[in-house]
């Protein structure tokens, strides 16, 4: 398995990224160019460790140690054939998955993981060059049609398999362009649109069909679709934003911060925003209320606007800067700095935001916070807080950002047209094994099946969905399903 002694011939090296000052300048992807035999290097320090907790630590089970294999013996072509037998879209997930593979490598017991998600990157990317990656149309037309409602990653993941089995699929996205979270979530410092325009463009020559500006339940009949279609997947994601119920949440100043990042795709991508509803940073004192990822991106692109200062806010305590020697496999709880604090931020823990405070003309002007004390529980779970007394403090601010997380995906229109039963977290009810809702030939996957959660979550959605869907329409399905990927490729490797 790949170099027996690599792990401890090479220490852990990933790219190197633009300086913060000249990165905020564009929205391009921060990261300079790894030499090539340095990425093989890293695959190197892949151990034959036996068990690969790394691969039951991916949602998408990505059978990791064959593919590094593959990158070591320098066999692109067959690291690609691995990769992509679970991963439709290996050149997304490379940038923008948070790797809860790298926290179950063995090797990160006691030293850096494998470098696994730089490595899938550089898989995807040689596989476009070398041109490995083009279209396959399947061979044979089923006859039946199926309609994708959402174009996000849970969509496209669904789309590209769906089409595999032979089924004409459509995918329907009330918005303009296609993509979803990846289009308008996900800034372009993460991931540049051209990368996802790529794929797009080999799904469309696959003969997938894309219609936009096409919201069922609001301008298509979800009626209509249901009898032009044999199968009906609803991927629309988890939509509806959780708010923050404080005095002074009218004022002027305060948004959600998934507007904001998806006003800011939209100008990029060269869309004219209207003055009286443009969102913008630029010499404006921010804060950033939660401490996730979407909060962090609201820290990037307003740096890239040019904001006075930005604070981002977190209830939370503090993590700890190392893992907790017993939390391996299993994601850690620890501090973590992304490119965007880099380029510039205050963060702050364990801080409550009690109240927004407005001036005269009824524009925010600063943020009535008090610190807070956590209880835990002996599992080291945290249960409740409580307000340290003489803590209270005002943050001078004019544009707040509530990154708050999601509650569910919009009823109104679709699903409510529809009538699906939903769970009681407001999420669409469907069977974890057939994803099939209330209604018949109406399957659910991805966010608004799940509930919030991460890409690489919802990529693994949309293939076990449409495994599910084919075997509807079938009778059985030949889609490969996770946990019958591993079998399957393992028998082809001595082909490659």
């Amino acid at each position: 398995m790949a170099d027996p002694k690599g792990f401890l011939k090479y220490d852990r090296e990933l790219p190197k990224s633009r300086s913060p000052k000249s990165r905020v300048k564009d929205y391009k992807e921060i990261y300079k160019p790894f030499p090539l035999e340095k990425t093989v290097e890293q695959a190197a320090r892949c151990m034959d460790c036996g068990i690969p907790f790394c691969h039951n630590s991916c949602p998408l089970g990505n059978i990791i140690p064959e593919f590094n294999d593959a990158v070591y013996q320098e066999n692109w072509a067959g690291a690609f054939h691995i990769l992509s037998s679970t991963n439709n879209f290996p050149e997304f997930t490379g940038r923008i998955c948070p790797a809860p593979c790298e926290a179950g490598c063995v090797l990160a017991i006691n030293q850096p993981a494998v470098a696994i998600e730089h490595i899938e990157k550089s898989i995807a990317e040689i596989a476009f060059e070398k041109g490995y990656v083009r279209p396959q149309p399947p061979a044979v037309r089923t006859g039946k049609k199926v309609a994708i409602i959402g174009s996000g990653p849970a969509g496209l993941a669904a789309a590209a398999q769906l089409n595999k089995a032979g089924h004409t699929t459509t995918v329907f996205e009330r918005k303009d362009r296609i993509g979803g979270l990846l289009r308008y979530g996900i800034p372009d410092f993460k991931l540049e649109k051209w990368v996802l325009e790529r794929r797009i463009a080999l799904m469309e020559a696959e003969g997938i069909r894309f219609r936009t500006n096409a919201e069922v339940g609001g301008n298509v009949d979800p009626n209509q679709v249901l009898s032009d279609f044999d199968a009906v997947l609803l991927c629309g994601g988890s939509t509806i934003p959780r708010d923050i119920g404080i005095p002074g949440r009218h004022l002027e100043g305060i948004h959600f911060a998934m507007d904001f990042l998806e006003q800011n795709n939209q100008r990029i991508a060269g869309d004219q925003i209207s003055e009286t509803l443009s969102i913008h940073a630029k010499g404006k004192k921010v804060v950033v209320i939660g401490g996730g990822d979407t909060g962090s991106d609201c820290v990037g692109t307003s740096n890239r606007h040019g904001a006075k200062s930005v604070y981002q806010l977190e209830i939370m305590p503090m993590p700890p800067k190392d893992r907790d020697e017993n939390s391996w496999p299993n994601w850690p709880w620890i501090m973590r700095t992304s490119s965007s604090h880099e380029e510039g931020c205050d963060r702050e823990w364990a801080l409550f935001t009690k109240a927004f405070v407005g001036d005269k003309n009824g524009c925010l002007k600063a943020l009535q916070v008090v610190r807070v004390e956590w209880e835990r529980e002996e599992t080291g779970r945290f249960t409740k807080f409580k307000e340290i007394e003489g803590s209270e403090q005002e943050i001078p601010c004019d544009l707040a950002f509530i990154a708050a997380g999601f509650l569910h995906p919009q009823h109104k229109g679709l699903l409510e047209d529809l009538g699906v039963s939903l769970d009681e977290r407001g999420n669409v009810a469907a069977g974890t094994q057939n994803y099939q809702t209330s209604i018949d030939k109406v399957f659910s996957a991805g966010d608004m099946r799940r509930g919030q959660s991460l890409v690489v979550w919802a990529i693994s959605e949309g293939r076990e969905a449409a495994h599910a869907v084919d075997q509807f329409l079938m009778g059985s399905s030949r889609l490969e399903k996770k946990d019958d990927a591993f079998m399957s490729v393992s028998a082809q490797l001595q082909d490659i």
